[in-house]
């Protein structure tokens, strides 16, 4: 009976206190759900989605064990159920830091646009909040599975003797995890110092392409025919690369014209304003005609345009050149590269 009625009580002091922390999680929702604190709503059911769970689990979970250590019950493994429950605490601690982290990215990133035009604000942000988020959870998995192993007595001891007695095998252990610390540090360099950001042109291992994510130990980019080259975080901190758009998506682009020598280069020019006057394609800064180069058979034209970025510019050269080569077929067919041959007859 005493039994019983102990077991009573335990039930209504932990009822009590769940609702007791229930009630201003109800509350919060509803004041949330009224837009009191100005999310909107995606935001909001982003909230409730992956907050309210692990909250309520939370909650249950301390309403069980904070009223057991004031009751004895018979044959009650206190020392095991107490260890389940440090476990579980951890678990769900670390489950709404992963959560909060993954709305705090969620509620900073919704302010930036990738798609806009003149992106570069939103493309360092994004890097910086998407990589410090990748080490946050890290971090928090790392010190959750930490403290989860410590809770194991034979574990931890097992531990400690290691550490006091096989120093080879923490050096060997040490050298294994060198090139992991190593990439993980160049993921937080890549963070701080930004030498690639989010939606970056890159030219990698001589591909063009962007940087479509950026992890705390590898980096993919989209090559321009769909292809994914994934490349190690310290690639980017110890190989020398390309990249177009680091300070700005503004880029020059150039075509090479291969004549006659008897081509009129001032008629080219003409015609390379005449081309680029109106074109959509043209942001206006730079427009250029240049002999770069004479060989014994042709000139070298180069034709320089700008462009707003580096695919706006690829269009851009490829029309040039295209309509380029029609103008020369058409005015000056004579001027196009030929091979000269000089016949003579031997005297006797």
């Amino acid at each position: 009976m005493a039994g019983t009625e102990s077991l009573l009580k335990y039930a209504g002091i932990s009822l009590i206190l769940f609702l007791a922390l229930l009630i201003p999680l109800l509350i919060l929702r509803i004041q949330l759900k009224k837009g009191r604190f100005g999310f909107d709503s995606e935001l909001l059911k982003k909230i409730r989605r992956k907050l309210t769970f692990p909250l309520v689990l939370l909650m249950a979970l301390i309403s069980i064990t904070l009223p057991s250590r004031f009751f004895e019950f018979e044959s009650y493994p206190r020392d095991e159920i107490e260890h389940l429950f440090s476990i579980l605490l951890i678990v769900f601690v670390s489950w709404i830091l992963i959560q909060t982290v993954a709305l705090l990215k969620h509620g900073l990133l919704r302010r930036f646009d990738l798609n806009t035009s003149d992106n570069l604000k939103a493309r360092r942000v994004y890097t910086q909040f998407k990589v410090l988020a990748n080490i946050a959870v890290f971090l928090v998995l790392l010190v959750a599975i930490s403290l989860i192993l410590m809770t194991f007595e034979p574990i931890r001891q097992i531990g400690i003797s290691l550490i006091a007695s096989a120093g080879v095998a923490g050096i060997v252990i040490g050298f294994a995890a060198q090139k992991v610390l190593v990439t993980v540090l160049a993921g937080i360099q890549i963070a701080i110092t930004q030498p690639i950001r989010i939606d970056d042109v890159v030219i990698v291992e001589n591909e063009w392409g962007r940087i479509e994510e950026i992890n705390l130990t590898y980096v993919v980019v989209r090559i321009w025919d769909q292809r994914r080259l994934v490349l190690p975080t310290t690639y980017f901190i110890e190989t020398p690369f390309q990249n177009w758009t680091h300070t700005s998506a503004e880029i020059l682009g150039t075509v090479f014209i291969y004549a006659d020598y008897r081509l009129p280069v001032e008629e080219v020019r003409q015609e390379l304003q005449r081309l680029l006057k109106d074109h959509p394609l043209w942001d206006g800064r730079v427009q250029n005609v240049q002999v770069t180069n004479a060989t014994e058979k042709t000139v070298e034209i180069r034709l320089m345009v700008s462009a707003a970025d580096s695919p706006t510019a690829w269009d851009l050269r490829v029309q040039m050149r295209e309509k380029m080569l029609a103008f020369l077929q058409e005015k000056f067919p004579e001027c196009l590269p030929r091979a000269r041959i000089e016949l003579y007859e031997k005297k006797a």
